[in-house]
């Protein structure tokens, strides 16, 4: 049986662990992961927004797959009191007719062009017009406002990303697979016939570096992959094309939502701000709200996820847009409002330059001289990153098809445009 070790314990990687350990021994499995705590960049602090049909061509497939398999883990494992799961209604906000705003991007694209997700949406779910009884009662609406549907019934859905990622780790180790946490992996090494055999793994508490057998290698380390895959492979020519794209985030809490108690449920808000971006609104369960969309793709990757704090500029003018949307009509005497910061976020999404990821196996020519692979299911090393914004909603079909890539089996998805190139 192929020792598997995965690099990078984010939604991602322990995706994948989950879904190879229906079919190898769990305890064949190593998750490794450098940050001092779990979950510290993108999986942790992502929206959680799922869509099955939001998609370009190229990742449709994935995508159909990915939100059923988020459907039936939640249905099978109690995913709306664990993880928050919740079916949502998806809806375009414009403050008034002035204000601009556009629906005209993409969906892999939009977030480079800092556009509303919005415009990822299907163009018959834009032609649903929402009645404003349809409005969420933590929006703040003003004269001359208007909502639009921008999806349809059982296809778009949110979860909070952070407590998945929790789940499915506890699950896999459960199941009998490795954690190695903080660790890194530091070289690699051949058998006799030249073809990958074990990894050197670090802890980065004790200094105690350990050999494990290890014939596939899985690359999920999200923006961090590809320094991983130049310091393991330091003879090939190749570079991973991946970019990071820093986003920041705030958790709120708000006296006019109670956590899916109220009849018109959860709600996902697409809207644009007057401050020049496109802030994004997920009304999750447990009564939090998670606002985002401020983006750039000038922040310098810190070494190790975690290790980056939230921008006090960027924070603040998060929170004015919060108030400035979510906000009580009238303020107080002070002119305070009463929404609660719960948690500030700041994560590095990883995307490639032509917007869609990457989830494919890297041929042996490309990882340099003197290295090589055992053939077919027995070997291997693998790539999955570059979600961009869709990580968490692509998540579980990338880790099933990946794992049955990498165990030999038939893909549940279309995977083939989504091949390793190093050409960019």
């Amino acid at each position: 049986m192929a020792s598997t070790v995965i690099l990078g314990a984010g939604i991602i990687g322990v995706s994948t662990a989950y879904h190879l350990s229906d079919h190898q021994p769990a305890s064949s499995i190593h998750l490794v992961d450098p940050a001092s705590g779990l979950f510290s960049s993108a999986s942790g602090y992502a929206g959680g927004f799922l869509a099955k049909d939001w998609f370009s061509p190229s990742i449709a497939s994935l995508g159909a797959l990915s939100f059923e398999q988020h459907r039936r883990l939640a249905q099978e494992k109690g995913g709306r009191e664990k993880w928050g799961y919740a079916q949502t209604t998806s809806v375009s906000y414009t403050a008034s007719p002035s204000s601009g705003g556009s629906n005209q991007a993409s969906g892999e694209d939009w977030l480079l062009q800092g556009t509303t997700r919005a415009g990822a949406a299907p163009e018959e779910s834009l032609k649903i017009s929402g009645p404003s009884r349809d409005a969420p009662a933590w929006l703040r609406r003003v004269r001359g406002d208007r909502l639009e549907h921008i999806s349809t019934e059982g296809t778009t859905a949110q979860l909070d990303p952070l407590l998945l990622c929790r789940f499915l780790l506890q699950e896999c180790l459960k199941r009998g697979v490795k954690l190695h946490h903080p660790a890194m992996a530091l070289s690699v090494s051949t058998d006799v016939r030249g073809e990958l055999s074990s990894i050197r793994i670090v802890d980065t508490q004790s200094s105690i570096e350990t050999d494990w057998p290890c014939t596939r290698l899985i690359i999920a380390a999200g923006v961090w992959s590809p320094g991983l895959f130049r310091s393991l492979f330091s003879h090939s020519q190749a570079r991973l094309p991946i970019l990071s794209l820093a986003g920041h985030s705030l958790v709120l809490k708000s006296p006019r939502w109670h956590g899916g108690l109220e009849a018109d449920g959860c709600h996902a808000i697409y809207t644009t701000h007057s401050s020049g971006f496109c802030p994004e609104i997920y009304a999750r369960l447990g009564g939090y709200i998670y606002i985002a969309g401020l983006n750039s793709a000038e922040t310098p990757i810190p070494e190790t996820p975690g290790k980056a704090p939230a921008d006090g500029t960027a924070i603040a003018r998060l929170r004015k847009t919060a108030r400035d949307l979510l906000g009580p009509t009238v303020l107080t005497e002070d002119g305070d409002d009463d929404l609660e910061v719960v948690r500030e976020g700041h994560c590095f999404r990883p995307i490639t330059p032509w917007g869609t990821p990457i989830v494919s196996r890297i041929p042996d020519k490309d990882l340099g001289i003197g290295m090589a692979t055992r053939p077919g299911e027995d070997g291997g090393v693998f790539l999955a990153t570059g979600h961009g914004p869709w990580g968490i909603s692509l998540s579980l079909g990338t880790g099933q098809v990946l794992a049955e890539l990498a165990q030999g089996r038939p893909c549940s998805a279309d995977i083939s445009s989504l091949a390793f190139r190093c050409e960019w």
